[in-house]
């Protein structure tokens, strides 16, 4: 009794704090293909008459042969940084001004005067206020590692001025969904790049929710990233659009255009599941975090991507947390999630 009225009570937390947002806005339904019509793949294998779904598939199918070429990207060649704000130019051009700047908090830790040579890049959830996320560096830094927060694209700085949400990241358009999950990627590696530059010799990553699924894509293509952590992890990408509390209103405009199995192929380059053996063939260290009681990322999508890690015997931990997607952010698991998340960094760095 008392544990269906825990979750009865969750569930109920997890409706009231998501039903907050009310400027979620139903978009149509677009294939997108003037999103990726400049990658280097469909460059190199025009449509020639494919349809639009046929298209995104071949494209897919072909990112997928050899993802490393996929998510290669030219370094930037300058970097900005004033106080604690760093700009560059990001390797993927979009036609929003904004979003082709990256930004990155920088937050510098010292032990006995002397840099440090750890840092960590640290990527918000999805739609996160450009506040969040900063009271988690500053953990970081407390325990003297110095970190980045980066602004994920369409998101803080990067937001095109007709937006209030970053709906550009994640949304009914197939195209420019797979091309900001691709951008996302390239510009995390080139944050390390930057930290590089810096003088940084050791890195880690720590990703959230949407961040948690673009950590794991930069990670499996970057060996740098030796110690990682997936705060809500989900083997699939099209899935937990389609069942997700938070991502109803774009399930609302997807379902009468488009099966759930036709868009799981359309977005299946932006499944972590299809990394595991190129991530496991890297030197890595990783904490998958999920809640019991998620009503985004559901947790039996959580637990394949934790079966396929433990299937190929990869150094990890596994932390479960008795609440919700949004109720991690509430008293007092946000507090339990961030000290282990600090708590794993700090000894696996």
């Amino acid at each position: 009794m008392i544990g269906n009225y825990y979750s009865r009570r969750m569930k109920a937390w997890e409706q009231e704090l998501c039903s907050r947002a009310t400027n979620r806005v139903v978009r149509p339904f677009e294939w997108g293909l003037d999103w990726v019509e400049r990658w280097p793949d469909a460059v190199r294998t025009p449509r020639n008459g494919h349809g639009a779904e046929a298209y995104i598939k071949l494209l897919n199918e072909i990112a997928l042969r050899d993802s490393g070429k996929f998510f290669d990207y030219e370094k930037p060649r300058e970097f900005s940084l004033v106080g604690d704000q760093v700009q560059f130019r990001s390797p993927v051009d979009t036609p929003y001004p904004e979003n082709n700047t990256v930004h990155l908090r920088y937050f510098p830790a010292t032990s006995k005067g002397v840099p440090v040579k750890k840092a960590v890049v640290v990527l918000p959830h999805w739609n996160a206020s450009p506040h969040q996320h900063v009271a988690l560096c500053r953990g970081i830094q407390k325990l003297g590692l110095s970190s980045v927060r980066v602004s994920l694209p369409y998101h803080d700085d990067r937001m095109p001025p007709e937006l209030e949400r970053a709906d550009y990241a994640v949304s009914s358009n197939i195209g420019r969904t797979l091309d900001a999950t691709r951008q996302a990627v390239l510009d995390v590696r080139a944050s390390v790049d930057w930290l590089e530059s810096r003088g940084y010799e050791q890195f880690a990553i720590v990703g959230t929710s949407l961040g948690s699924c673009y950590a794991f894509l930069a990670s499996a293509h970057d060996e740098r990233l030796r110690v990682n952590v997936f705060n809500h992890c989900s083997a699939y990408f099209a899935d937990v659009v389609w069942t997700g509390l938070s991502t109803q209103h774009i399930r609302k405009t997807l379902e009468p255009n488009i099966s759930l199995e036709t868009l799981r192929t359309a977005w299946d380059v932006l499944n972590p599941v299809h990394y595991m053996d190129r991530f496991a063939a890297l030197e890595k260290d990783s904490l998958f975090m999920y809640t019991s009681y998620d009503t985004t990322f559901l947790p039996q999508f959580s637990k394949v991507a934790v079966d396929h890690i433990r299937q190929r015997g990869l150094k990890h931990r596994v932390v479960v947390l008795p609440c919700g997607h949004y109720t991690m952010g509430e008293s007092p698991f946000k507090y339990i999630a961030g000290y282990q998340i600090c708590s794993f960094v700090k000894r696996k760095l």
